[in-house]
């Protein structure tokens, strides 16, 4: 009897401890197969990195190239206008990348073009005061020649007072030549901004016969307004009226005594022609465009009197006033100027 329960707790024993073993072995494949699926899921992960990575640096050095490609257009065609080909974006697409390239090359033309336009400045400042230090020469020479007579010796009343006029006649010249530069640079830069309205013509055009009129009273000129019914024309009276002054001023001075100066109107579709004729010595072809310049003297008349600075504020008012100045003239001929104004009623075309 005894052996009998023996038996049965040796089995008893046996089994349980079969059955312990067995659930340990589970236990250990559950664990090794969840192992090996971890290891499946980061080796996958691994993988894609490393294939994203390498696609990446793929896209990164071809935008790099395009990049690389822009930058090499710009400087190889920084001294011209050519503008940049499509070879460098056939195959860049509506991207964020595509969006950098696009506003890099923005970026890079307009680094190019503010260069450009630092280089013309400095320049248009470098002939300005060539220009003014050309002008300011001879009246401070004069002046200074003039006092160093006046202190370095005794000279008579009269010649003293000579010397003492034609002193203040160079100073007069030097206080209106800056005058006038002042005007045209503020006119230039828009800090001195006026009106143009739709006004009659003839009270403009008298004022500017009158403002001359002592001058070439003076030669025997005749001042010829051929006969015209006012109309209204887009201008400001007293900025117009300067323009003109300067251009009767000009054939006043450059025309012979006993010539005659006419002003004639011409009526067009969307502009009014004023034109100033004299008979004065002429402007060579060459020199058209030049003479509206600043500060220039044509070769014919750098001994004379002048600035240079009377056609070139005229140009700039009309340009203000939305008209523009043309000459043509031949040499010893006389030279005529015109003024184009817009109608009244052409204005709101503009």
């Amino acid at each position: 009897m005894k052996i009998k329960i023996f038996n049965r707790e040796i089995c008893v024993c046996a089994l349980l401890a079969t059955n312990s073993f067995m659930r340990k072995k589970q236990r250990r494949n559950g664990e090794r197969l969840k192992a090996q699926m971890v290891i499946g899921i980061l080796s996958v992960c691994l993988v894609l990195c490393i294939a994203v990575l390498i696609v990446s640096t793929v896209y990164f050095l071809r935008q790099w190239k395009k990049l690389d490609c822009i930058l090499d257009r710009f400087w190889k065609e920084q001294n011209n206008n050519a503008s940049y080909t499509k070879k460098c974006f056939s195959d860049v697409s509506e991207t964020r990348e595509s969006r950098i390239v696009s506003q890099l090359s923005r970026i890079l033309n307009d680094a190019r073009h503010k260069e450009y336009q630092a280089v013309e400045d400095k320049e248009q400042v470098m002939e300005l005061l060539s220009d003014l230090a050309h002008q300011f020469k001879t009246p401070l020479a004069n002046i200074v020649m003039d006092m160093e007579i006046l202190q370095g010796s005794e000279i008579e009343k009269d010649k003293r007072n000579e010397f003492l006029s034609h002193a203040q006649k160079q100073a007069d010249k030097l206080q209106w030549l800056m005058a006038d530069l002042l005007k045209a640079s503020r006119l230039e830069n828009g800090m001195i901004r006026f009106e143009a309205e739709n006004i009659g013509i003839k009270e403009t055009i008298a004022r500017s016969v009158s403002a001359v009129y002592a001058q070439a009273s003076a030669k025997n000129i005749e001042l010829i307004v051929e006969e015209f019914k006012d109309f209204c024309l887009y201008h400001n009276p007293k900025w117009t009226a300067e323009a003109m002054a300067n251009i009767l001023e000009n054939a006043v001075k450059y025309s012979p005594e006993y010539s005659s100066i006419r002003i004639s109107l011409t009526r067009m579709d969307i502009y009014t022609k004023i034109t100033i004729s004299d008979e004065g010595i002429g402007i060579s072809e060459s020199e058209y465009n030049s003479v509206f310049k600043r500060f220039y003297r044509g070769s014919k008349v750098e001994q004379q009197e002048g600035s240079g600075l009377g056609l070139y504020l005229a140009q700039l008012i009309l340009q203000c006033e939305k008209g523009y100045i043309t000459v043509s003239s031949k040499v010893g001929q006389g030279s005529s100027f015109s003024l184009f104004l817009l109608n009244g009623d052409e204005v709101h075309t503009f």
